[in-house]
């Protein structure tokens, strides 16, 4: 296929983008750029792409494309936070108004990255599948449902729209993510040999390795139509289902000589939910998940080394929320972003 795929120089595009051409599909990207220069080792081979604003694509940009895998988006809680409007008017609008595009353009498979964080509040130990309440507790995670429910509006005989619900993801990219729980974690450790956690340890944490992420994306975008068409999917496995204390053992593990130290400053983290992940698997057999919590610490604390990682960079350069600190104030951020 001829697969458009927006976010292709982000952390997780970075990482798809030859998982789609290795699979035979000609990709071509859509990013803004934001991201472009958080490199941490040999820069990326990019596929052909547009550097546009999501929020300016154009029929053009959907133009004789056959399937439309989209990352793009302000991505996390706090940077969600810092300027909630805009976190709509890109994550949520843009995103359904791309949707828009692409079904009129013909476009028939439209695999769209929410997040297991839509489940924000859930608590307790069960795990929770695709249809359980959706409880969104930052702006983040309400634009995914926002975005959700209105492609579910736009399905039809010949546009499936695909909601496919990443746990936490981690792992090694070549444009890294800093600001993401394991990705955090191994970094401090090896820069300062303590695995710090603020919070008390206690929220459930469901991760997922980018590696498989690109490889699920990949695997739903051939899957048969009857088996993916306008249904959400949870991306990860259950092995991965994890407490924030227990992914500190494993870094400690991981990172010879750090040890665990859990403040508490932050107190019990209200997004706690562990995640079913098996609907995924049932409708595409033979897909399953890689990459374990340990060898993820593993891969990432031998890269930080081989590449080296320091410590301004690993706290300004490669946390997202960080990157945009630098430039701009919050009445200004949508300044920044226009100006990439």
């Amino acid at each position: 296929m001829r697969v458009l795929l927006t976010g292709h120089q982000g952390y997780l595009g970075t990482v798809m983008a030859p998982v789609l051409a290795a699979a035979g599909h000609e990709v071509v990207g859509l990013d803004a750029g934001l991201f472009a220069d958080c490199v941490l080792g040999p820069a990326p081979a990019d596929p052909p792409g547009h550097r546009v604003d999501l929020r300016d694509v154009t029929a053009e940009h959907v133009a004789g494309v056959d399937a439309v895998v989209h990352l793009a988006a302000l991505s996390n809680d706090p940077l969600g936070s810092l300027a909630p409007e805009l976190t709509y008017d890109i994550n949520h609008r843009a995103s359904v108004r791309l949707a828009r595009l692409a079904r009129d353009a013909g476009v028939r498979r439209f695999l769209y990255a929410s997040t297991c964080s839509v489940y924000g509040a859930a608590g307790g130990d069960e795990l929770v599948g695709e249809d359980a309440p959706l409880r969104p507790v930052t702006p983040y995670a309400e634009s995914k449902v926002r975005v959700e429910d209105d492609l579910h509006a736009l399905a039809d005989g010949d546009f499936s729209p695909v909601y496919l619900r990443n746990a936490t993801a981690f792992g090694f990219s070549p444009r890294l993510r800093a600001d993401i729980v394991l990705n955090n974690l191994v970094g401090h450790a090896l820069l300062s040999g303590e695995v710090l956690v603020l919070s008390d340890g206690t929220p459930w944490r469901p991760l997922v390795h980018a590696e498989d992420i690109a490889r699920a994306f990949t695997a739903a975008l051939t899957a048969p139509r009857e088996a993916v068409h306008d249904r959400a999917f949870n991306i990860g496995g259950e092995g991965n289902n994890v407490t924030v204390a227990e992914i500190a053992g494993q870094v400690a593990e991981a990172v010879e000589g750090s040890k665990v130290v859990i403040t508490g400053e932050t107190g019990a983290d209200p997004r706690s939910y562990r995640v079913d992940f098996s609907r995924f698997r049932a409708a595409v057999p033979g897909f399953d998940c890689a990459w374990s919590v340990k060898r993820g610490a593993l891969e990432l604390a031998d890269a930080y080394r081989a590449h080296g990682l320091g410590r301004e960079a690993f706290e300004r350069r490669f946390t997202r929320l960080a990157v945009l600190r630098a430039s701009a104030e919050a009445g200004a951020v949508d300044d920044t972003l226009r100006r990439r």
